[in-house]
């Protein structure tokens, strides 16, 4: 029988079953997408209060949770981000496409009790996209949805958790008032310990052969994150004037062997290492005196894991190193946690006070807004950091996410080859000690002229798609690194025959930082494309690409009116795309004679069909 049938013959059986069967099964099941952890680390902090309320529970990403079972869980917590242009995490792809399959019976899941929990950011324009349609597919499918979807916002004057402490209250009492804790049991306070995840067993002796260093992927297969390619640098070039404020670097990578493919738009994903200096105050701070000893981790609850990503045996530098988010501005669950080791009074009276909803506010002074990092508030907290158990590290620290770069190059002109622009980012806050970017300083710092320098990497499909029929024209707008994704756009299509190009490309200086000048210049003599600068501080007044765009009304009408152009924008999603999206519409207006109306709405229908496509970031 297939699982279309299994789901409506369990469906069809829990309607005949007694529905107090359900009241006996005291187990939460909290499943997670997460892009950048962000909606992992809220699930796991479901996680410990469920432990607190003596409820058995589970952690699990959706795409590493068998969907199969889902028809025989009782109840579900869903925490799920948004990324991209309104696209599900990578890892809940699989989940989201089963769960939309057409053949799936209406009230297949009605024996499920089950909340969703949405994490967005309302200054995009698919604000939690993924969590509505989520909770929408589950009522389709006959699951008795708890509460009304939970919609946390980045933006909200508290952050996320402005929305998430008061939905988990509500969630909390619902879900305890359907599934009482255990007659004389009273919930574990916050203060108290949970049990860690994992134990460490340290080893006397370095196993004979470790699998820690990277390793060839298999010859027919592309890489993944689990068994990424190690690519070479080839080159790794400042083309920033050394006056300029900001480093930019051009960064070549050799593919050869990979069986790695990508076209334009598309984005190659990597793991940063923490810096030398930050790993070894590390090591010094957790009594951690050898960093070539060996490990092994048993999990405590046999339904969790070992992270695939940490080899069996593992080195203690392997997993300081590679693997812990020590210097990511740690968390409110980071406090939580380390409060719960806290004997000193001072120190724990403020770590509580941290990770207390009351106490967002002192937390954000501390943490956020001078962009402290976990590693300089264990400096800060020095007698907890002393009382610390390394078994706990795994519960404390999150796993270093990757990071995607747009490729900026194409393999019809550089083959086997991937090349990104990459802004450095460094910059000062209160604190005496500059913050810098994790990857972009530690890409900035891998040197190919003092020998071979590898970097772990593998490719994905990215957000933007380009028209394959060579008449339709292409409109793209990068100011500063945003022009990365058009650069692999037009070397393709250069090479495709395909002439009709346009980009309005804005700096702070034509001397300065105009990325790719030269190569603009060669296309543009070779009829291969039209160029519209905008250098916003080489005269008085600035000038930014919108008001290129307003300038080449004409043209941009022609284009879209008459030749069925499409329109990209890629770069900062502060204010330039709305300012870009403004001057198109009042391009609109005044080369079509439409009203404001009419202009939004051609927008939208360029946007629906693809002919209008963005890529941002904050």
């Amino acid at each position: 029988m297939n699982l279309c049938g299994v789901i409506a013959v369990n469906c069809v059986y829990g309607q005949l079953s007694d529905s107090s069967d359900k009241m006996s099964t005291h187990a939460l099941l909290v499943l997670y997408g997460s892009q950048t952890g962000t909606a992992q680390d809220t699930a796991e902090r479901i996680g410990r209060q469920a432990q607190r309320r003596r409820m058995r529970v589970r952690v699990e990403a959706l795409d590493s949770y068998n969907v199969a079972n889902l028809i025989s869980e009782s109840l579900v917590v869903c925490v799920c981000a948004t990324t991209g242009q309104g696209d599900p995490p990578d890892n809940m792809k699989k989940f989201w496409r089963f769960l939309f399959r057409k053949s799936l019976p209406a009230d297949s899941l009605c024996r499920l009790d089950c909340a969703v929990l949405g994490l967005g950011d309302s200054s995009y324009p698919k604000f939690n996209f993924i969590a509505k349609k989520l909770h929408k597919r589950l009522l389709q499918l006959g699951t008795n949805m708890l509460l009304p979807v939970g919609l946390a916002d980045d933006q909200h004057d508290l952050g996320p958790d402005g929305v998430i402490d008061p939905w988990l209250i509500s969630f909390w009492q619902k879900t305890l008032s359907l599934y009482p804790p255990p007659a004389g049991l009273a919930p574990l306070r916050e203060e108290e310990k949970l049990p860690p995840r994992y134990v460490f067993h340290f080893l006397d002796e370095v196993p004979d052969k470790q699998t820690e260093h990277l390793q060839t992927p298999d010859n027919k297969a592309p890489p993944t994150p689990l068994q990424p390619f190690p690519a070479r640098v080839v080159f790794n070039q400042r083309v920033t004037h050394p006056s300029h404020f900001q480093d930019v670097r051009h960064i070549e990578f050799d593919i050869t062997g990979s069986n790695i493919q990508y076209s334009a738009g598309d984005v190659v994903m990597m793991r940063p290492c923490n810096d030398a200096e930050d790993v070894e105050q590390f090591c010094q701070l957790l009594k951690l005196t050898d960093p070539e000893t060996y490990f092994t981790l048993t999990p405590t609850d046999s339904s969790t894991a070992v992270p695939e990503r940490l080899p069996q045996p593992c080195s203690v530098r392997f997993l300081v190193e590679q693997f812990l988010d020590i210097s990511a501005v740690p968390r409110r669950s980071f406090f939580e946690v380390l409060a719960t080791f806290a004997t000193n009074e001072l120190e724990r009276d403020k770590l509580l006070e941290f990770s207390s909803a009351q106490g967002q506010d002192a937390l954000h002074s501390y943490c956020n807004r001078p962009r402290r990092t976990a590693l300089e508030v264990l400096a800060d907290f020095p007698h907890t950091t002393a009382e610390l158990s390394i078994d706990y590290l795994l519960d404390l620290f999150p796993e270093i996410q990757p990071r995607s770069f747009s490729i900026a190059s194409s393999l019809l002109q550089q083959p086997n080859r991937i090349q990104i622009l990459v802004a450095v980012v460094k910059y000062k806050s209160l604190l005496f000690k500059p913050r810098k970017g994790l990857c972009s300083s530690w890409l900035a710092s891998l040197d190919p002229s003092n020998g071979d320098v590898y970097v772990p990497l593998w490719v994905k499909k990215g957000s933007l798609s380009f028209p394959q029929d060579p008449d339709t024209p292409v409109i793209m707008v990068g100011p500063g690194t945003g022009v990365a994704p058009f650069r692999s756009a037009i070397q393709e299509r250069a090479a495709q025959g395909k002439m009709a190009n346009v980009l309005f490309f804005g700096c702070r200086s034509e001397s300065k930082d105009f990325y790719c000048r030269s190569e603009w210049e060669e296309k543009v003599q070779a009829g291969q494309m039209i160029l519209v600068t905008a250098f916003s501080r080489d005269q008085e007044e600035k000038i930014y690409v919108q008001q290129r765009v307003k300038e080449q009304s004409k043209l941009l009408w022609d284009l879209i009116a008459k030749k069925n152009a499409f329109f990209y924008i890629a770069g900062n999603a502060k204010q330039m795309p709305t300012s870009v999206c403004d001057a198109l519409k009042e391009a609109f207006q005044k080369e079509g004679g439409m009203s404001e109306n009419q202009a939004q709405e051609m927008l939208d229908a360029m946007e629906k069909t693809k002919r209008f496509q963005s890529e941002t970031w904050s």
